[in-house]
């Protein structure tokens, strides 16, 4: 096949562009995200080997090998693992398959401060792409398992790259560096220099389970030798054996060391290897489980939640490892969807090596380490909220909207995740609140934990229902998630008090020595507005099902709520966007009996109950109602000329 050339995706030459202008400071770990995929691409050698008996690859010497040459400033790693096909090559170097990239990229270039734009690069991520922050080309030779052709891949990063037939490509894959050329301050980071890539190995893939091997270095022939009349010592000299490949790493699963025999430093890179996240993880969790079913867990929650954990094609799950041998990435039965966020390794004794996905549905082991893993992580976020308020904030800023997903359907852990989640309040503009918290903080004689679902905060605390809750000094809860409009139909309590909408059904704020205070005045009023109440509810009978006097306003002439059992509108609007059909649900309008507009009206509609313009202010108070919740009119045109008559009239 002749040498083909093509553009890269505008998102992965803009990425390259960034790599090639070394954004990022600290250039050693262009090299441990190669011997990552390196080991990614044993790790799937040896497991697809397992699978297809008829595969014929060779797995009996698995390793990576990294070679340099200080002439040609070249740095070379190579692995006899799965490799790639043509296809799979284009598809996987040519592009960036993230849906995030393109917010990622935005953000990159507006952030001014290095630290900023290295924390960004974390986030996302880029492999294979950090190769050319050191090098002035990249060439990827390859050849998948169990084919007969290679292909080998070239570029120099600036917008193209070319693909051609490699014929004599042995099995798996190699990356050569031409790496720039080295000045006088860059002579600590020679990566053709020996000690130099010892050392990046050490540091970041001595973990790594494959053995990473470069040739040892040759020994310098002797004084005698290079220049002596002994004919032995010469011949010496000229047949000196090559030098035998030392192994850089030690191999050692860390889940599987003492906790007392490992640094914080090598949990972090462990993490990185198996997230391909630059930033330190923000939590570690260790779990060793023993007895008639033994496995180990080296859990770690991020600090930064991914681009793309809310997309559809995001990846999550574990590691699964049977007696130390990689079975599968991303293991979705070890780790409930709300918990997708989680990464890590967990390693069973009892599995069998042969275990598929679809076994994996149905085995009660795997169930059991489910529900154990789960309850380990929920554990740990409330020992940081505790023991560590700060990094409790920065893990609920980035991933308490996923975790409250599991309200929804892990039952089990429900008293859990409540308490360990947070909530935006009205008592602290500044500092979300935990339930357990606002319950201690509730009025004497308060039933219920109030809250009411929006778009914003700002939009909430604007909402005429919070009228009479700011004047009584009432905390209320403010959920701003699409998950809220949820989960609050689905957890009626917490700690024994009813979780209540401030948009829905009555108030009832007054203690009962307040009610039989006001019961005389309520009753009267009821009666002065009696007929007022029934002919709006029979004007107004196809928007609402009842028009009556409110106990929530103490502004607002009027606003609209919902019954006690009803689905909001909100919630309607998100199962109608998922194609479910809805059907329309009439709700209430209260009026507010103290204000002016309100008392007028009652005034006017007793002396001329047929008129037309009392009927046109009664659809216009409705619609002003609609509108100050966030809601949509009907017939968006018919209420502005009505509004616009109505401002004409009284200049």
């Amino acid at each position: 096949m002749p040498t083909e050339t093509f553009e890269f995706q505008v998102e992965a030459r803009q990425l390259l562009q960034m790599m090639i202008h070394s954004i990022y400071s600290n250039k050693d770990v262009f090299l441990r995200e190669l011997i990552s995929n390196a080991s990614d691409a044993l790790d799937k050698l040896r497991l697809e080997a397992l699978r297809d008996d008829t595969l014929g690859a060779d797995v009996s010497d698995l390793h990576i090998d990294i070679e340099a040459d200080k002439d040609a400033r070249t740095l070379t790693v190579r692995d006899n693992g799965i490799g790639m096909s043509h296809d799979e090559v284009v598809r996987l170097i040519g592009t960036i398959a993230n849906s995030g990239t393109a917010k990622f990229l935005k953000e990159l270039k507006e952030a001014q401060d290095p630290a900023a734009a290295e924390g960004l690069i974390g986030q996302f991520g880029v492999g294979f792409y950090a190769s050319f922050m050191v090098a002035d080309e990249v060439t990827l030779v390859t050849r998948r398992a169990g084919e007969s052709k290679g292909t080998r891949w070239a570029s120099t990063g600036e917008g193209t790259y070319t693909i051609e037939t490699a014929d004599d490509a042995p099995q798996g894959t190699s990356v050569t560096l031409r790496l720039k050329p080295a000045d006088t301050e860059d002579q600590l980071f020679d990566y053709t220099s020996p000690w130099k890539i010892k050392e990046i190995v050490k540091r970041y893939s001595d973990f790594i389970t494959w053995p990473v091997k470069m040739a040892a270095e040759a020994v310098e022939p002797t004084a005698d030798a290079e220049g002596g009349a002994d004919g032995e010592n010469a011949e010496n000299a000229e047949s000196v054996a090559p030098p035998e490949p030392e192994t850089l790493n030690s191999m050692k699963a860390l889940w599987a060391r003492s906790r007392d025999d490992v640094s914080d430093d090598e949990y972090h890179e462990l993490y990185k290897h198996i997230s391909h996240d630059w930033n330190d993880p923000l939590e570690t969790i260790r779990m060793q489980a023993e007895g008639t079913f033994e496995y180990q867990a080296l859990l770690f929650i991020p600090s930064r939640a991914p681009q793309d954990l809310f997309s559809q094609g995001h990846k999550r799950g574990v590691q699964l490892y049977v007696k130390r041998v990689f079975i599968m990435d991303d293991c979705e039965a070890l780790m409930p969807e709300y918990l997708r966020f989680v990464k890590g390794v967990v390693d069973a004794q009892d599995l069998s090596l042969n275990v598929s996905r679809e076994i994996l549905q149905q085995d009660r082991q795997i169930q059991l380490m489910h529900r154990r893993l789960a309850k380990k992580v929920l554990s740990s976020i409330k020992d940081m909220m505790a023991a560590h308020p700060e990094r409790y904030a920065t893990f609920w800023r980035e991933f308490g909207r996923v975790l409250k997903e599991g309200l929804l359907g892990d039952f089990d852990n429900r008293d859990a995740i409540l308490g360990v989640s947070s909530f935006a309040t009205t008592h602290d503009e500044a500092e979300p609140t935990t339930l357990q918290q606002y319950v201690e903080r509730m009025k004497e004689g308060q039933q219920h934990i109030f809250f009411m679902t929006g778009e914003s905060r700002a939009a909430i605390e604007n909402s005429p229902h919070m009228e009479a809750f700011r004047a009584k000094g009432v905390e209320v809860l403010l959920l701003t998630d699409p998950v809220d409009e949820v989960w609050v139909d689905a957890v009626p309590e917490f700690d024994g008090k009813q979780l209540r909408s401030i948009a829905k059904g009555e108030a009832d704020l007054d203690t009962e020595e307040e009610k039989k205070e006001v019961e005389a005045e309520r009753e009267k009023r009821q009666q002065e507005f009696a007929e007022l109440l029934t002919w709006m509810t029979a004007r107004l009978g196809e928007d609402v099902k009842e028009v009556r006097l409110s106990s929530r306003l103490t502004v607002s002439p009027a606003c609209i709520v919902s019954d006690t059992h009803d689905v909001t509108p909100a919630l309607q609007n998100m199962y109608r966007a998922m194609g479910q059909d809805m059907p329309r649900t009439k709700r209430i309008l209260e009026l507010n009996p103290g204000h002016p507009l309100v008392a007028g009206l009652r005034t006017a509609q007793a002396e001329r109950a047929d008129d037309a313009d009392l009927a046109e202010t009664a659809e216009l108070l409705y619609g002003l109602a609609l509108l100050a919740e966030g809601g949509e009119l009907s017939d968006p045109s018919r209420f502005t000329k009505l509004m616009a008559d109505r401002l004409e009239r009284t200049l």
